[in-house]
């Protein structure tokens, strides 16, 4: 049925099977990017790596993914988004295959940064496919059960990398999850369906929403001040979340001295299967803060992440097994409420047209700047005044409570002087 495949009026359980399947694909985005985190410590060991170059096969990742999530977005504006989630999902799976076969630094970057290419469409003409099945009544919900996937992703990508390495070699997790995200991406060819873009809002003439010229795009994001603040407060948060991805297991191992599998599931399981509980909740609250009032979608978010500073601030602070582990689970619940809403509270003040586009620019500002985290964190460790690298890490991440802080007061500000306006005049454009 050409670009668009979707009936016009799709059933709704045929919606939420739509979450279901990407469920699946965004599982695989996140393990596969997860698994060699768990892996870092023996890296350092079988090839050397400092610190800082681990925080550099890390950040190569995310500069990438960063880089082309802007042309990500465009192109999933104007093309099926079918098309480009799937082959993303097959392509970032072959990419991770082959990171079994690297042995020297600038190769790990060289297959992180890939990964990151093809993993940067995923969420763009994700998040703009869910919208279009799901209109205001169920997005919060639907994009939050579909975040469930990433906790779930990171959790597994983590643990079963950290097993798989200590029973078979740290190759091993990157074969499999790799081979099985390209199976995955050929069979989801035969049930996913594109829908009429803006279908989900009252659209009626796909057309006009098709390929909207790149100005207007732009104008509808760069003129909306509240957009530009959930973007800036994405910084904030993911700068926080990315040091937490990607250092948890190795912070384990050598202050707490877990074992690596041990490590591996416990620098996660705390943290996401608490978010993932979290989630539904959020989303669900999410959803009728926004129907009493325009704009409320965030509120949730900002509490989030201005509670979820003190259990930041305690994970790098404390010596005790019993209040890190606690508080690794508190910040997965503060840090559900905020993700449950990224994108969801983003679509509700862009226009439909330019959801792709938005997205995009999102994850270009978001990981960009999310991306220096692992980054000074590993050059802090090597570099900082403390008697220990680890010394010198703990107190880095002790010292993030403030992005929060301010990420959240940020989300506040808008919610009093400019969110009702915004999503007045994305609702009038749709």
């Amino acid at each position: 049925m050409g670009d668009n495949d979707a009936p016009p009026q799709p059933s709704s359980g045929y919606r939420w099977a739509v979450v279901a399947m990407l469920w699946f694909v965004c599982f695989f985005n996140y393990a596969d990017r997860q698994a060699i985190f768990a892996t870092f410590p023996l890296l350092e060991t079988e090839f050397g790596f400092d610190k800082e170059e681990l925080g550099l096969i890390a950040s190569a990742f995310m500069w990438v993914y960063a880089a082309g999530a802007p042309f990500a977005g465009v192109i999933c504006d104007r093309y099926r988004r079918k098309t480009l989630i799937l082959g993303g999902c097959f392509f970032w799976s072959l990419v991770t295959v082959t990171t079994g076969w690297c042995s020297r630094l600038w190769q790990f970057v060289t297959v992180r940064a890939l990964e990151g290419f093809g993993e940067t469409f995923y969420f763009p003409a994700s998040m703009s496919l869910v919208s279009d099945y799901h209109g205001r009544d169920t997005r919060s919900r639907a994009m939050a059960w579909h975040q469930s996937s990433v906790y779930v992703g990171t959790i597994m990508g983590s643990w079963l990398g950290a097993l798989l390495a200590e029973k078979y070699g740290w190759r091993t997790g990157f074969y499999i999850f790799g081979g099985a995200g390209m199976v995955l991406s050929v069979v989801l060819l035969a049930w996913l369906v594109e829908p009429r873009r803006g279908q989900s809002d009252g659209g009626e003439t796909a057309s006009a929403l098709e390929k909207p010229p790149l100005r207007e795009s732009l104008r509808d994001i760069f003129r909306t001040p509240t957009a530009l603040v959930l973007m800036l407060a994405f910084v904030g948060a993911n700068f926080v979340a990315t040091i937490f991805l990607t250092w948890t297991p190795t912070f384990l191992v050598q202050k707490f001295h877990y074992d690596l599998a041990t490590a591996g599931l416990n620098g996660t399981v705390f943290i996401h299967l608490a978010s993932a509980v979290t989630v539904p909740v959020a989303g669900w609250t999410a959803d009728r803060c926004a129907r009493r009032w325009d704009g409320g979608r965030i509120l949730p978010q900002a509490l989030g992440l201005l509670g979820g500073s003190v259990f930041v601030m305690l994970v790098g602070a404390t010596t005790d097994r019993v209040v890190l582990l606690a508080s690794m689970a508190m910040f997965g619940v503060c840090k559900g409420f905020y993700d449950a809403g990224i994108f969801a509270s983003l679509y509700d003040v862009i226009p439909a047209r330019s959801r792709g586009t938005a997205a995009g620019i999102m994850n270009t500002v978001g990981w960009g700047g999310g991306a220096l985290g692992p980054f000074l964190t590993g050059w802090y460790a090597t570099h900082g005044p403390h008697d220990s690298e680890i010394a010198n890490m703990s107190a880095f991440i002790s010292s993030c409570w403030a992005v929060y802080v301010a990420s959240g007061l940020l989300l506040l500000a808008a919610i009093g002087f400019r969110a009702s306006r915004d999503v007045r005049a994305a609702t009038a454009q749709d």
